[in-house]
């Protein structure tokens, strides 16, 4: 039976102290493939580790990344906001990301396969899996959950060592509908092994079970489901 557990783990991400949150089925003694997972604006957050425990009931072990620091919890969209764009499109960005794979790897608590290691996240999360992904980072996959698919221009898409797989809320209004054929030449260009879910009735959000703004921002556990059933098909092929 699954044991699906949570530890709060301690890191140095460059000029951070990081704190995120290991989510692993303690009843697995055989190393497992390792996930990071970027959560969305607010943060660490209860609501992340929720998601996360969806990947370790399928074997995974998950490290939620502080992209923030320790301590540095936002409490509303104002806040989110503000420290979101001290990390987004900047060095931190990555690095912070790079290192919480470190981190993961030379955690004690849950046994992991180096040679087997990618990224996911959701919404904000999502752009830092891309930008990960796209600095030539050894990830086997790197998914988006409604995440944007702009690039800071810092690195270049033909350094994607894995597989990329978008999952899109096909009426997401926070997610500008021009970047999707940006990203699909992007890709294309780049000759990347890619695919993008685009889910017909979905907006921004559609995995969060808080978001109720109707019409940008809204759960859709029907697409949820779906976009989670995708991504763990693709970790079982990379895998």
């Amino acid at each position: 039976m699954s044991q699906v557990q949570s530890k709060k783990i301690t890191y140095q991400a460059g000029t951070i102290e990081a704190e995120g949150v290991l989510v692993f089925d303690a009843s697995r003694k055989q190393a497992a493939p390792g996930l990071v997972m970027a959560p969305n604006w607010m943060g660490v957050t209860d609501a992340s580790v929720a998601l996360a425990e969806k990947a370790a009931e399928q074997g995974y072990v998950v490290l939620i990344v502080d992209l923030y620091g320790k301590g540095v919890r936002p409490t509303n969209a104002d806040e989110a906001g503000a420290v979101m764009m001290t990390v987004k499109n900047k060095p931190e960005e990555v690095e912070r990301m790079a290192k919480a794979i470190s981190a993961l790897k030379a955690q004690t608590d849950a046994p992991v396969d180096a040679s087997k290691i990618a990224a996911y996240g959701f919404c904000f999360g999502g752009h830092n899996a891309l930008e990960l992904a796209r600095s030539g980072e050894d990830l086997k996959a790197a998914i988006s959950f409604h995440g944007g698919l702009d690039t800071s221009g810092a690195y270049d898409a033909k350094n994607i060592k894995g597989s990329v797989l978008v999952l899109d809320g096909a009426s997401d209004p926070l997610v500008p509908r021009d970047q999707l054929p940006a990203f699909a030449e992007e890709m294309l260009s780049a000759e990347v092994d890619w695919k993008l879910h685009s889910y017909k009735g979905a907006v921004h959000s559609f995995t969060d079970v808080n978001a109720n703004i109707a019409g940008t921002a809204e759960y859709n556990a029907d697409v949820s489901d779906r976009a989670f059933k995708a991504m763990f098909a693709l970790l079982a092929e990379v895998f």
